[in-house]
């Protein structure tokens, strides 16, 4: 890895892009800091406090911005607009005929489809924005409201900006994203995904930080920590190694071209191989699953001073808690389903064993049609139970170790260390094919 990136500094070409990628990085980050107008900070810090602990969507959504969302800043809503409008589109790909055309046009398709991806991400953003505005207008802390002016026609021109503006810090992420697609390294989503979770690193640092100097100070009641910091690094650690060996893993179907004449010409008779990662659904299970879990969590911290302290709703609110023993359970459960049906809308064993029957290709064993289909849906089936178990281990450990030690507002989470492994090591392939087009001599030497 770090061989690749010296040998990429020092190709001139890869170097600029590299350059851009950072400076593209330093915008978002910039942007990250600078609050929307008309908000009385004060305030909106003392709200603010509990949201990154909370467990709730707010605390979600503060991650994948790098703290941005409780600071209320120009990015606040950061790039899950894209996100979740990537993630919609897919699904109605698969259920609409009209965009399952339109995948399949090649390059044109893929623009247009492009398109209504932005377009859909703008509206989502609109919508959150809208939603957060509000939010922000009905919360106070000491008796001072978060936004100035509330009431009146000052009331409405301060709604149009601060909407207006998270939505226009939206689009102009999304802008700068697509930017680095084109003149930098690697996927802009992943990389500015990837500079949002990188930035709460001090802030781990520093919880750590203040557990050891807790140790330090009170030796009798905090003495555990000496113990449990070192190995939470150590875990840290390990979690990492398993993700990347699990993210490189794969299970390969042989497969079999048979010879055939084409004109004076022998084609085919070659062998190859269909490769199947473990992680062939990414970080989405997880995704999905935080999505629907956290709801009653942020339900509960919507409800302010009118929560339920007693009775069934607080058992029903404590259970759903992010180290309640329902959430686990729920958890683990919901990665597994949703890794299987993040597979199916990603692979169409039917149509693999016509594309294999179409070029001549059979599975060694196995009869063309529908036998071949039932035997890639089996493997699928098998690896895709493997890579949930991965999925779910991965979610799980930070959730046990936080419920079991009590040092649960690390905010680190099972999303943020696969989107940080997977995003470097997809960067740094990406890496070493552009030295690899730029080093190739071709068939002259």
């Amino acid at each position: 890895m770090f061989k690749t990136i010296k040998n990429a500094w020092a190709t001139p070409d890869l170097r600029r892009k590299m350059f851009f990628t950072l400076f593209i990085i330093i915008i978002f980050r910039l942007g990250s800091a600078i609050p929307v107008p008309f908000l009385n900070t004060v305030a909106l810090k003392g709200v603010m406090t509990q949201v990154s602990q909370s467990g709730t969507a707010f605390s979600y959504l503060d991650m994948l911005s790098g703290g941005a969302f409780a600071q209320a800043t120009l990015f606040a809503m950061s790039v899950t607009p894209y996100i979740n409008s990537s993630i919609v589109i897919e699904l109605l790909t698969v259920a609409i005929p009209a965009l399952e055309r339109m995948a399949k046009e090649g390059e044109e398709g893929r623009k247009r489809l492009g398109a209504i991806t932005r377009y859909v991400a703008v509206g989502l953003a609109l919508m959150q924005a809208i939603f957060y505005y509000f939010y922000l207008r009905n919360s106070a802390y000491e008796g001072s409201y978060i936004v100035k002016y509330r009431d009146g026609w000052q009331g409405v021109f301060t709604a149009f900006v601060i909407i207006f503006t998270f939505t226009a810090g939206a689009a102009l992420l999304m802008w700068l994203a697509e930017q680095i697609n084109q003149h930098g390294v690697g996927n802009g989503i992943s990389i500015i995904l990837f500079a949002s979770i990188v930035s709460r690193m001090p802030h781990i640092i520093n919880t750590l930080g203040n557990f050891w100097q807790a140790a330090n100070q009170d030796p009798s009641s905090y003495g555990k920590y000496y113990f449990l910091v070192p190995f939470f690094v150590v875990l840290f650690l390990v979690m990492m190694w398993i993700i990347v060996f699990m993210y490189d893993s794969e299970r390969r179907i042989p497969v079999q071209y048979a010879k055939r004449v084409v004109g004076r010409r022998l084609y085919g008779g070659q062998s190859t191989h269909i490769p199947i990662k473990v992680g062939l659904s990414g970080v989405m299970p997880i995704i999905f699953a935080s999505s629907i879990l956290i709801i009653p969590s942020t339900i509960q911290f919507l409800m302010g001073k009118n929560a339920p302290t007693e009775g069934f709703w607080k058992s029903f609110f404590d259970a759903f808690s992010t180290t309640g023993w329902l959430y686990s359970i729920l958890y683990f459960f919901l990665i597994i389903a949703f890794a299987y049906f993040y597979m199916t809308i990603q692979y169409n064993p039917i149509e693999m064993a016509n594309n294999l029957r179409q070029s001549n290709g059979t599975i060694p064993g196995i009869r063309p049609g529908k036998p071949t289909s039932d035997y890639i849906m089996k493997v699928l089936s098998k690896v895709t139970f493997i890579g949930s178990l991965f999925l779910a281990f991965i979610s799980l450990v930070p959730i046990i170790f936080g419920a079991s030690t009590g040092m649960s507002n690390l905010s680190v989470g099972g999303t943020s260390l696969i989107i940080l492994v997977g995003v470097a090591l997809e960067t740094v392939k990406q890496m070493e094919s552009q030295l690899m087009m730029r080093h190739y001599k071709g068939f002259l030497d």
